[in-house]
């Protein structure tokens, strides 16, 4: 079945570099990150299959299409894609951000995270269709909206309604750095801190006489990063496998020691600090938000009081606001990972790390909701950067491994080896 699919594929490859070209040429960032244009598109390019297509929306200029293969059996396969890109900087770009081609690469805004995911998966889709090849399990399909700005129109929406019933999922999120491939399988948890803190004015020459807002917020976020920043995280022993994956995974590109670190402590930025009015002032308020990341397993919630404990024992500075979430993650073994990184494997002939996440995304709304989730797409590693881009021989090794993976998921669940 497999090498009927792939031969589809191959014979595919202009065609799905020209639909991933129609995808980036639709300017989807978000904000405003309308996707009506898209889904329309998409819509219509299915429109010609034996497949069910449905748009929901709760935006009205955010519409989600869901997309239905029925298989052989009653489980249920998952690709996700998100249709929204980060803003661009047209003039900044010696490419057209609305998509270019260049030989073997395509350049644009989303093409690799993750217009050209999306692609792929329309084209493997396309195979089983066109081969009239029935897929072990069903097949579906949620491209999405709102996704890069973390906003409830998209996938939120989606378990909110119901609207996804499934047994795994694989999202086309980029998961290759400097030649290197892997599947996520895990995410970090993260607490979003607000801290606000108060002073006395004064006149820039007699700072002696005021409180500086800043400075006392300044010395807060040192203090923060003094009691936590070099804190040895209690890990759960089931993590330590991932945990060492991900270290080999970033070792050539950051070192095994910091590699190491990243993931056995929390890290902390400062990413917004703002107070004061003029240069010969001293601020009488500041506001600060914090960045600070757990490795999975972690029980963010304890820390969290912590955090809060510390904040109190710092003047006149208070904890305005905070947002936090736990760590995710799927067993390095699982039916999914295995046939995720088979799958990858057998295609590329490389190495495929099992690794997690440093950050965390939709993989953690689906994790949650009971859907064992991974993330997983070849491509470059320029997301977000100018001149982003992938190249179409990426773009035909994910339609290639997106077409083998109902077989051998249906296998792994089954207890069958999926190694090659």
């Amino acid at each position: 079945m497999t090498d009927e699919l792939e031969a589809v594929v191959a014979d595919r490859r202009e065609e799905l570099a020209d639909l991933a070209l129609e995808l980036l040429a639709i300017d989807t960032a978000n904000p405003p990150g309308d996707t009506r244009e898209i889904v329309s598109l998409l819509a219509e390019s299915l429109s010609q299959h034996p497949v069910d297509v449905e748009r929901f929306a709760v935006d009205p200029a955010k519409p989600n299409l869901l997309v239905t293969l029925p298989g052989a059996s009653d489980r249920t396969l998952l690709y996700n894609g998100h249709l929204d890109t980060v803003p661009f900087d047209r003039g900044a770009w010696s490419h057209d951000p609305l998509g270019e081609r260049v030989d073997d690469r395509l350049y644009g805004r989303g093409a690799t995270d993750m217009k050209g995911a999306v692609a792929a998966m329309l084209v493997a889709l396309r195979a089983f269709v066109e081969t009239d090849t029935e897929p072990p399990v069903d097949l579906a399909f949620a491209f999405v909206s709102d996704e890069e700005v973390g906003g409830d129109a998209g996938l939120p929406a989606l378990l909110e309604d119901d609207r996804l019933e499934a047994d795994a999922c694989v999202i086309g999120e980029p998961t290759c750095e400097e030649g290197r491939h892997s599947v996520t399988v895990a995410d970090r948890g993260s607490i979003w801190l607000t801290l606000e803190a108060t002073g006395e004015a004064a006149h820039g020459s007699r700072p002696v006489l005021g409180e500086n807002a800043i400075d006392r917020l300044y010395d807060a976020v040192g203090t923060l990063r003094q009691r936590f920043g070099r804190r040895q995280l209690d890990l759960d022993p089931a993590i330590e496998p991932i945990l060492d994956e991900s270290v080999a995974f970033y070792e050539p590109t950051m070192g095994v020691e910091t590699a190491r670190d990243l993931f056995e402590t929390p890290t902390i930025n400062l990413g917004v600090l703002e107070g004061g009015d003029a240069i010969n002032s001293v601020p009488q308020t500041a506001r600060a938000e914090i960045d600070i990341r757990l490795t999975a397993g972690v029980c963010t919630s304890d820390l969290l009081s912590e955090i809060r404990e510390c904040v109190a024992d710092c003047e006149g500075v208070t904890v305005a606001d905070v947002a936090w979430s736990v760590g995710t993650a799927e067993s390095i073994d699982s039916p999914l990972v295995e046939a995720v990184a088979s799958s990858a494997e057998a295609t590329t002939g490389e190495r495929i790390y099992r690794r997690s996440a440093t950050g965390g995304g939709d993989a953690k709304k689906l994790r949650n909701a009971g859907v064992p989730t991974v993330e997983f797409a070849l491509g470059t590693d320029t997301v977000h950067a100018i001149d982003e881009y992938t190249t179409v021989d990426a773009l035909v090794g994910n339609a290639t491994i997106y077409a083998r993976l109902p077989e051998r998921w249906a296998a792994a669940v089954d207890g069958a080896d999926v190694r090659p």
